[in-house]
């Protein structure tokens, strides 16, 4: 009873872990492919119309429509490079950022992230983030004035050139001022300032210089053209995201847009909030995003996620300003343009954590810009302890099995009293043998018997697993770090590993680069044909911890025992390398914990006489 009890258990252990692969990782592997292929047959992106003021009325005649953005007609589809060269441009120069604003339009719409670099080699090309209207891939930032339906006021928009009053560039020490006079007696002014990370603030200014007061709307938007490869992964949130004041977390994938019904101005649908308060919103990559961060105590009318015409769009309208004649009216609006640092997006959590600019601006839950998930309280505390390690010294691959040690340590009084429940059941398996001979065809006699040993031994017979449940929210929270933390991404450990973030390079099947193809190509099962050193590893240690034990009576239960190592071997080769590490020093750090418990309770520690006999019986 106990042995069949034991066998379901272990297969159903086996085929959660199947299911959870399958889920988290093969399906969202060929759902990436998919999307590749669908990415490719996308010849040519339509690009975005420019709002045009006086849209459609979207909640009274006196109030306009925060209409979708995007260029009127747009020509081919040129070259990032010929679209910048183009027209006049103000460059951008940071420490973390460079890029350029072009004087038509005012948009922020060229950034690279000189910080991060496409492949671990650092001498390949850094990170585009933005990119103009009329490339492939527009991505940009804009910041505008509507007007009142009906109403004859020319305010700027994408055809609009602006004159620099001054020539230098934006830098964190140097703020750009652009002027533009719609010769209508109205003077726009923008102030753009940058800081040394991924911050640009923009103050707009309105003279009224004509015969009669004027009522304006302050707009601002994101919009991406094209829809974006993502990841694919359950685990992982990518597209629109905000925090919209009491509405609280908003997590939008471009399907959610692509099939959502709401109208909101053309031929435009998507999401629409209205009257927010201490909110945020943008577009979030993995490990990039871009984000509009409005004054904590504004109150947008609407906030809005939207797609239409192959493209995606946050944005936000405050409330109007009418400016007398004389007067000026003032506008201030943020945009986060960057990478998911932790330390600079920040990371509330009990008693310690980053403030970044989740604290230093007083936002509305910035730090959920980064995916920590529903299961936050392990997953934060997790890449806290790796962060301290790394900054301690100086490797990630290092940290986690720093981490993992504290880890065991915290767990030793429950471990220990697993493995000296294991330790007892072991010492008592003659008897239990003894059990069988003297009741051979009384199994509930054999049943209660055994429970009776049990008993008086004080043996939990289902003591074994809890060394199992207790790794499985470690190594999701690892997983999940390792996985969404811009931190871990190309952070090397030693040797072939240059890489944490991704899978172990070498490959047995290649015999670790002597054969120069690439057997994950081969139909149907191609994608099993990777396996790496260190998965083999970890197959290895996971082995001659099965092995510390002898083999179980049950022929089913032995035969599950046997081909769960080289099961996990191949499920795990996909997975992230820093994750591989981990469980291979865990596997080995369990192998030393469980020898010494059984030796304090004077079980014989059987290892070796178990490897000898493995191997025995492969020679016989």
């Amino acid at each position: 009873m106990s042995d069949n009890r034991n066998t379901i258990l272990a297969v159903i252990l086996s085929g959660l872990v199947l299911i959870a692969w399958q889920y988290f990782y093969n399906m969202p592997q060929m759902e990436k492919q998919r999307e590749a292929q669908r990415q490719a047959e996308l010849l040519k992106p339509t690009q975005q119309a420019q709002p045009t003021p006086g849209a459609a009325p979207a909640t009274s005649s006196a109030t306009p429509a925060p209409a979708s953005v995007a260029p009127a007609a747009e020509a081919a589809v040129a070259s990032r490079e010929s679209v910048l060269e183009s027209g006049p441009r103000i460059k951008i120069e940071t420490p973390r950022v460079t890029g350029s604003i072009a004087l038509k339009g005012a948009r922020i719409d060229d950034l690279s992230l000189v910080q991060y670099r496409e492949t671990v080699d650092p001498k390949s090309p850094a990170i585009v983030l933005l990119s103009p209207s009329g490339t492939a891939d527009p991505y940009y930032a804009e910041f505008l004035w509507l007007t009142q339906s009906g109403a004859t006021i020319k305010t700027p928009n994408a055809d609009t050139t602006w004159e620099q009053e001054g020539s230098n560039s934006l830098t964190p020490s140097t703020p750009v001022v652009l002027k533009y006079d719609n010769g209508q007696g109205l003077i726009f002014r923008r102030t753009l300032s940058v800081d040394d990370r991924y911050l640009f603030t923009v103050k707009d200014e309105v003279n009224n210089l004509g015969s009669a007061p004027v009522t304006l709307y302050p707009f601002a938007l994101i919009s991406r053209g094209g829809k974006p490869p993502v990841s694919g992964y359950a685990i992982l949130h990518e597209g629109p995201v905000g925090y919209l004041g009491e509405q609280g977390l908003q997590e939008l994938s471009y399907k959610n847009l692509d099939d959502s019904k709401v109208a909101t101005g053309g031929n435009a649908r998507g999401a629409i909030f209205q009257k927010v308060t201490d909110g945020w919103l943008g577009i979030t990559d993995k490990y990039w995003a871009t984000a509009l961060l409005p004054d904590t105590n504004a109150t947008l009318d609407t906030a809005r996620f939207t797609t239409g015409d192959k493209r995606y769009q946050a944005d936000y309208m405050l409330g109007a300003q009418t400016i007398p004649i004389g007067g000026t009216g003032v506008a201030n609006a943020r945009l986060f343009a960057g990478a998911k640092e932790a330390a600079v997006v920040g990371l509330n959590f009990p008693l310690v954590g980053f403030g970044g600019y989740n604290q230093q601006l007083g936002l509305n839950h910035f730090d959920l810009l980064i995916d920590w998930g529903h299961f936050y309280f392990i997953t934060k505390p997790m890449f806290l302890a790796l962060d301290f390690f790394y900054h301690l010294v100086g490797n990630f691959g290092i940290a986690i099995l720093l981490v993992t040690v504290i880890v065991k340590l915290l767990f030793f009084p429950l471990a220990n009293k697993s493995y000296a429940s294991m330790a007892k059941m072991k010492s008592v398996q003659p008897q239990l043998q003894a059990l069988k001979e003297r009741y051979p065809d009384d199994r509930v006699k054999q049943q209660q018997e055994m429970m009776e040993i049990y008993k008086k031994e004080k043996i939990n017979p289902i003591a074994g697993c809890l060394p199992v449940a207790l790794q499985i929210p470690v190594f999701f929270s690892l997983y999940k770090v390792l996985f969404i933390t811009i931190e871990m991404r190309h952070a090397p450990f030693f040797g072939w590993i240059k890489d944490l973030s991704a899978q172990d390079p070498t490959n047995l099947f290649t015999l670790f680069g002597l054969l120069h193809y690439d057997p994950t190509q081969i139909p149907f099962f191609g994608h099993y044909l990777w396996l790496g050193i260190w998965p083999l590893i970890m197959g290895v240690t996971m082995w001659v911890q099965m092995k510390l034990n002898p083999a179980p009576p049950d022929p089913t239960q032995k035969l599950i025992f046997d081909w769960m190592p080289l099961i996990f071997t191949f499920m795990l080769a996909g997975f992230p390398a820093g994750l591989v590490i981990y469980w291979a020093w865990n596997n080995t750090l369990s192998v030393t914990q469980q020898s010494y418990i059984m030796r304090l309770n004077g079980v014989k520690v059987e290892l070796f006489d178990n490897l000898k006999a493995t191997f025995a019986r492969k020679a016989a």
